[in-house]
């Protein structure tokens, strides 16, 4: 078979040399070229192979297809029955230059088809529904009629025309009033219940775009809602509250829809400056829900004096600095296939939009993103994560762009067999083999439509991965929405906790040989079932790394339950609460949510930690939300008590946002000391643009310390290396434990580590564990805030600019 694996690798070589001249099919070429090398490498086929002339053959067929059957966007090949792994790389890869060329091409073609593909971004079925409305003379029957218009004004909305859905849902409520005139029953009465809570959202959306959109300030859609963010135009909010009203007083007492609507109808008198005094005291939701708690002081919105307040769909973010000159840089993208990544370098303070400059124009998409270096060059590398929630309508390929250490980035994706093409948001990077360089997990979204697990890419040290899940048993095939690494029972070897939405989730335990085993169950950690984010931390400073794991709440009745202390009769499911699991030094767990006043309801997708006060203890922030416009929520951020509680800060601190949340960063961006927050913002929907945050913190007074790492004999990164730092506090000494990650599993902080020592006045001293040679370097004596440079194995520091 050597020399028919000889002519095949020729044949490939001369189809790749082949797509600069086939505008426009260049990627269903690779695509088919992969779908036949996948083939090939099955015994019973390559034994038909057996000759030049079949195989030749077979190839030119691809090539035809390529010319003649041109796919578009992500549309895929029916499910084959020979396999349901990813797509397998060509055995020669192009060059970098090709491979960048090729995923911009690929890009634009799954943008351009978007309107047919993808139902939460395409026009295609608004466009169906409105001819159809246009062309029919009559209707058969108002059922039909209804579920035309009806169907249609949710398209509408979702689609940015608040006043064209308005109309359609009037028109919808004539045929619902005129037929209970005729026929009234509890079904239409529903019905009629329905539709008011519809009228009374679209109206409360078109004033989120009159008002928050269109006339944006840094109060806009901050609960409680006061000052910048009344609203100037009125009448979106004035009719959300009459329909409202209609549903509080109509539908039954602490219903589902009873609660949502009595909500909505707090938040639309707050956008016009009336909540509390004008609503009814039987309607109110509590004062205590949006009072400022504990003394914890306001930090200011100043996204857009800074101009970081791109206005964008659902989308991650980065801050760390990725042209090596001490300054944090911000990266952000957008998972509308049209939506430009954008990267913002950051010149003392001011921040310069260079995506041009850096070689990312053409970059399109992508709903989460992660940072490395994979290559240990010293420059950071970025993971663009792309097609989440999109299922089948998911297929896009994820981009590794390779930092060149020139101001510019290259997407080797292809070149470094990173290819596959399954809907996912979350993945993770650790030196799983303790090899010396990162290898990357990647969290499927595994459904039925999509069969495709789950992936643990060993790094080749050559700039190219190869896929070992299989070998190394982490599969998963479940819908992950979280994927961290943390050495939980501090054996030197990272282990991977996946949040599997809807699912159990996993803990897979690294054994040391290549190979992992599911010990969720076993430790008792497999909640919550509908879990989103999570992530490896020390909260309470004892050596033990902790696992926080969401509960997506994803609809506003458990909110509007949660603060009027009642039970909604009929919501369909019961969440859980999330789960804070604390670890102890035998690599178990206990579930300790309630007693560390974590049991709100919450739905996040973004979220990180940090030390907001600098105290030495993480805070976190959860960006919460749901696709659907009627679930305005606050963001969320709890400040730890001295790892002995949380308190919600949210509304003393002015973080309850109502947008969207996504991607959330941590990171001292103006160098005084201590952690801004950084939020992506934005929706699901096309109507649902917003734009980014960014919290100035205003300071705490405490002290604090930066401390970048190194590796030599351990990736350049530090991945996975712990940081125990002993302060004098009073008459005693006290531990801060960190270690070396990107924080949590939706948002990126800075790889270098901000560390808050309280009121401490010098760093007694600085423990450095290194897992991949399982060395302890040890510092003494260290001056409190400033920044530092360690290299493993060195015995000095170095002080960096501030």
């Amino acid at each position: 078979m050597n020399h028919v694996a000889d002519t095949y690798t020729r044949m490939i070589q001369t189809a790749l040399l082949l797509t600069p001249i086939l505008p426009g099919r260049c990627c269903a070429m690779i695509r088919l070229i992969a779908d036949f090398n996948r083939i090939f490498s099955l015994p019973n086929v390559t034994t038909r192979l057996c000759s030049e002339e079949a195989l030749a053959t077979f190839v030119l067929l691809i090539v035809a297809s390529a010319l003649g059957c041109h796919r578009q966007g992500n549309e895929t090949a029916p499910a084959s029955t020979i396999s349901v792994r990813p797509i397998i790389a060509p055995r020669q890869p192009p060059s970098p230059a090709q491979a960048h060329a090729l995923m911009v091409e690929e890009l634009r073609e799954i943008s351009v088809s978007t309107g047919e593909t993808i139902d939460w971004l395409g026009d295609a079925k608004a466009l169906a529904l409105r001819r159809q409305l246009a062309e029919t003379q009559q209707w058969q029957s108002l059922p039909q009629q209804y579920a035309v218009q009806s169907e249609l004004a949710g398209l509408e909305l979702r689609l940015g025309n608040e006043r064209e859905a308005i109309e359609l849902l009037l028109q919808c409520q004539q045929l619902v009033d005129q037929t209970l005139k005729e026929t009234p029953d509890e079904r239409m009465a529903q019905l009629a219940n329905d539709l008011d809570f519809k009228l009374g959202v679209a109206h409360l959306r078109l004033a989120e775009t009159q008002n928050c959109v269109n006339r944006n300030t840094l109060d806009s859609c901050l609960v409680p809602i006061r000052g910048g963010g009344i609203h100037v135009d009125l009448d979106g909010s004035t009719g959300a509250i009459h329909w409202f009203e209609r549903v509080l007083r109509k539908a039954p007492e602490k219903s589902a829809i009873w609660l949502r609507a009595l909500w909505l109808y707090n938040i639309a008198h707050m956008t016009l400056g009336q909540y509390p005094d004008e609503i009814p005291k039987e309607w109110r939701v509590p004062q205590r829900a949006f009072e400022p708690k504990g003394g914890f002081p306001s930090f200011t919105n100043i996204s857009q004096r800074k101009g970081l307040d791109t206005f964008s769909l659902a989308g991650g973010a980065i801050v760390d600095d990725f042209n090596g000159d001490c300054q944090l840089d911000i990266v952000v993208s957008n998972y509308d296939t049209y939506g430009q990544m954008h990267f913002f370098e950051n010149e003392q303070g001011e921040f310069i939009d260079s995506t041009k400059q850096a070689g990312l124009t053409g970059l399109l998409g992508g709903l989460n993103l992660v940072q490395t270096d994979y290559d240990n060059d010293g420059f950071l590398d970025l993971f663009v994560l792309r097609g989440g929630w999109f299922q089948s309508g998911g297929r896009h390929p994820n981009s590794l762009l390779h930092n060149n250490g020139d101001g510019t980035f290259t997407d080797v994706t292809f070149s470094a067999n990173l290819q596959s093409r399954a809907p996912t948001q979350t993945a993770s990077w650790a030196d799983y083999d303790n090899d010396g360089d990162l290898d990357l997990y990647i969290g499927n979204e595994t459904t039925r439509s999509v069969p495709i697990y789950s992936l643990l890419y060993r790094n080749n040290a050559d700039g190219t991965f190869t896929d070992v899940a299989d070998q190394a048993g982490v599969l998963n095939n479940r819908f992950a929405k979280a994927v961290v690494w943390g050495d939980y029972d501090n054996d030197r070897l990272p282990d991977i906790y996946v949040s599997n939405f809807g699912q159990s989730n996993r803990l897979y335990r690294n054994r040391g040989d290549g190979t992992f085993v599911d010990v969720a169950q076993q430790l008792g950690v497999t909640g919550p079932r509908r879990s989103f984010p999570a992530w490896f931390w020390d909260f309470n400073n004892d050596g033990a790394l902790d696992l926080y794991v969401s509960s997506y709440a994803d609809d506003i009745v458990w909110l509007a339950a949660h603060f009027l202390e009642v039970l909604p009769h009929d919501a369909g499911y019961e969440i859980e609460p999330p789960a804070l699991y604390k670890g102890n030094s035998s690599g178990g767990f206990t579930h300790v949510s309630e007693r560390y006043q974590l049991t709100a309801p919450t739905a996040p997708m973004g979220s990180n930690f940090g030390d907001l006060d600098n105290d030495g203890y993480l805070d976190f922030y959860l960006g919460t939300g749901e696709p659907e416009y009627q679930n305005l929520m606050p963001n969320v951020m709890y400040h730890n008590q001295q790892g002995e509680s949380f308190a919600d800060v949210t509304m003393a601190g002015r973080f309850g946002h109502v947008q969207k949340g996504h991607g959330v960063s941590f990171a001292d961006l103006d160098h005084d000391g201590d952690q801004d927050v950084f939020e992506q913002l934005g929706g699901a929907y096309p109507g649902d643009g917003f734009y980014d945050a960014l919290f100035e913190n205003p300071g705490f007074g405490n002290n604090w310390i930066v401390i970048s790492l190194v590796g030599r004999h351990s990736n350049r990164a530090a991945l996975g290396a712990r940081l125990q730092l002993r302060v004098k506090q009073g008459d005693s000494l006290r531990s801060i434990y960190k270690h070396v990650n990107s924080g949590g599993s939706f948002g990126a902080n800075p790889l270098g580590q901000s560390i808050g020592l309280g009121n401490a006045e010098q760093v007694e001293s600085l423990e450095i564990f290194w897992p991949s040679s399982g060395k302890t370097q040890v510092l003494r004596d260290l001056s409190v805030n400033q920044a530092i440079r360690v290299v493993e194995g060195q015995e000095r520091y170095v002080e960096l600019p501030r």
